[in-house]
């Protein structure tokens, strides 16, 4: 089955070009230009990556964003931005986006953005199958537990790869697919200082200067679920002048 993308973009050329680029990739997509309408098809039906126009008849792209991510927490969603609205990119990646795009763009960078999207859905959807087929398995055999050999503990912080699943102090930590990527990044190499560019190479797939604000908020976002206090953050801590590091004493 092809994979589905909903373009909600006011701007009929823009939408249409970009609609005709993923048809290159093999992709089907829709294109809604009206803010409502889009989200209630984002929540209704299946999409593997929506892209997100700021400036939009309805409601706002960063409205959209925002309750699309409190009801569908793994939906993959592309924030396409003004060049020049550094205030609009930075809200859409703390409201929940997983990366944007500025305006003009190219149509090369369009389709690596979209392939890395799509690649970290695919990834979950077979843990995700992977998971159903084990407890299954479970089930049938009696057995109470699962034992999952791809995972990554560190003091009380885990990180299950298989399972898609963070814990922290015995709690579960709702993240959305980007977050677990960059914690589960992090947590494989404790207190070794990672560059924003270095991370955007390693978990979004591409090294694009102008992009670091996708790493600083993804980092805000983690912090925000696991820290006591993030004026002072113990477990993913600041490097400065060089970039963010997992504490390995601060989960203990």
């Amino acid at each position: 089955m092809k994979d589905k993308i909903l373009i909600v973009e006011d701007e009929t050329d823009i939408a249409n070009l970009i609609q005709v680029h993923l048809t290159e990739l093999d992709i089907d997509s829709d294109i809604c230009s009206h803010g409502q309408q889009a989200l209630e098809l984002a929540l209704n039906q299946n999409y593997q990556l929506v892209m997100l126009d700021v400036m939009l008849p309805g409601m706002n792209g960063l409205d959209i964003c925002r309750q699309l991510r409190q009801i569908k927490p793994l939906q993959a969603i592309l924030m396409l931005t003004s060049k020049t609205s550094e205030t609009d990119r930075v809200l859409g990646l703390e409201l929940g986006a997983d990366d944007y795009m500025t305006k003009p763009f190219s149509i090369r960078e369009l389709q690596a953005r979209v392939r890395t999207q799509l690649r970290r859905v695919h990834a979950l959807s077979d843990k995700s199958k992977t998971e159903f087929a084990s407890q299954n398995e479970t089930s049938q055999s009696g057995q109470n537990e699962v034992q999952s050999s791809n995972s990554t503990c560190i003091g009380q912080l885990l990180v299950d790869h298989r399972y898609h699943q963070v814990t922290y102090k015995d709690n579960v930590i709702n993240l959305t697919s980007t977050e677990f990527e960059l914690l589960g990044f992090l947590c494989k190499n404790p207190d070794q200082v990672f560059s924003r560019a270095q991370l955007l190479d390693s978990v979004w797939g591409y090294n694009h200067s102008g992009y670091e604000h996708t790493v600083n908020s993804h980092i805000n976002r983690l912090r925000n679920k696991l820290e006591e206090d993030c004026a002072e953050p113990q477990i993913i801590q600041t490097v400065w002048g060089v970039g963010y590091k997992l504490n390995s004493k601060g989960v203990y």
